[in-house]
């Protein structure tokens, strides 16, 4: 009895440094299992992480920025252009039209545009240029927020991640390109050279020009995202193929009240734009039904 007391203690006292040493090995296997060049970040850490990738994504977009601002003629070429009678977009019009049998042109038109300020002109061309600089520079700013984001990612869910954001991307520069090449000329024509009466004559101040094309391009941008927002509804199962497609007239119908919103009252603009939203309608509907 009295070595077996003895031995119960010997184990007691041996407990506690017992216990360390496997607290010791459990810390060891855990710091092994972490990559090499991954580290614990505390809050004050990401914040430091994310003031970095801020000061690098304002330093590249004030680069390009600034490499817009110099190029001034060439800038302003592109973005004067659609205000021209002679648009690229006309001709298309008028070939099209030609092949199949109609002979339609469009008259020549002219917009005179005015500065009420004295540095109005001035400041439109700074702000154009940030805007300008954010959207070439838009490629890096993805880029690094992915590269912010991705550690807390799982390997299956980085590739995912980019997917997604390089079609959101895609699908924002389509309705950059659409606003540009479409929507924008046609609406300035109409809004430019609409007049109530001979007695009123228009003059367009460009910081009205600037700010409708901005806003333009911006509504085009998100309008394009509709199959991105159908594939995260779906994802959820808030919305199914079938409910789309059941559906499918009533949205055309939501669809052209949409274009009427955005665009001037005119035919052919509010056809040119109901005709690739509805298609980016049916696009939506492949998706889902893809995930299904």
């Amino acid at each position: 009895m009295a070595k077996k007391e003895l031995k119960r203690k010997r184990t007691q006292k041996q407990n506690p440094r017992q216990k360390e040493v496997k607290k010791e090995q459990q810390v060891q296997l855990q710091n092994e299992e972490l990559p090499d060049d991954t580290s614990l970040l505390t809050f004050g850490g990401h914040l430091e992480v994310f003031r970095q990738m801020l000061f690098r994504i304002l330093g590249v977009a004030g680069l390009m920025g600034a490499v817009i601002f110099c190029f001034k003629d060439i800038t302003w070429g592109i973005l004067m252009a659609p205000s021209e009678w002679d648009f690229c977009t006309y001709r298309w019009l008028e070939t099209a039209m030609q092949a199949i049998g109609i002979d339609f042109y469009f008259e020549e038109f002219h917009v005179d545009m005015i500065a009420t300020d004295l540095s109005s002109q001035f400041m439109t061309h700074i702000t154009t240029a940030v805007y300008l600089g954010l959207l070439g520079a838009s490629p890096y700013i993805l880029y690094e927020l992915f590269r912010f984001m991705s550690p807390a990612l799982y390997e299956n869910e980085r590739k995912y991640s980019v997917q997604v954001a390089c079609i959101i991307y895609m699908l924002f520069l389509l309705g950059v390109l659409m606003s540009y090449f479409v929507l924008f000329p046609i609406s300035f024509r109409f809004l430019g050279t609409y007049s109530v009466s001979a007695k009123v004559v228009s003059n367009i101040t460009l910081d009205s020009y600037i700010s409708t094309f901005v806003s333009l391009t911006l509504v085009m941008g998100v309008v394009f995202q509709l199959p991105v927002i159908a594939f995260f509804l779906g994802k959820m199962g808030i919305i199914t193929s079938k409910t789309l497609t059941r559906y499918r007239r009533h949205s055309f119908l939501m669809i052209m009240i949409l274009a009427a919103i955005i665009t001037p009252p005119d035919i052919m603009t509010l056809v040119l734009v109901t005709i690739p939203l509805y298609l980016l309608y049916e696009v939506s509907i492949r998706v889902v039904k893809f995930l299904e």
